[in-house]
């Protein structure tokens, strides 16, 4: 008899693209393209491989898929230009009257 043990939210490898995990966390990435250069670092560092760059009109810059993004801020960390800021989740945004 074989036993089959699962630690974690996503159990076999390379399967994580069938879950969209985005809303895991509190914040996530945004990208300022003016500052962004496209040195692909963050792509680079992301551990959940949602940075690519993308060119637009001639314009090369980042773009997170919010979908997987967890929001563990290391692309904002990594970026040398300042060009990507953790941001809160709409869903966590309180209006205090």
């Amino acid at each position: 008899m074989k036993l089959k043990i699962n630690i974690g939210a996503i159990s076999e490898p390379l399967q994580s693209e069938k879950f969209k995990t985005g809303d895991w966390g509190t914040e996530w990435a945004v990208v300022d393209k003016e500052k962004c250069t496209a040195c692909r670092v963050c792509e680079q560092f992301c551990p959940d491989g949602c940075i690519e760059v993308v060119e637009v009109e001639g314009k090369k810059f980042a773009v997170v898929d919010h979908n997987y993004c967890k929001g563990c801020g290391v692309c904002a960390s990594v970026c040398k230009y300042e060009a990507i800021r953790m941001e809160l989740k709409e869903l966590f945004k309180l209006e205090v009257c």
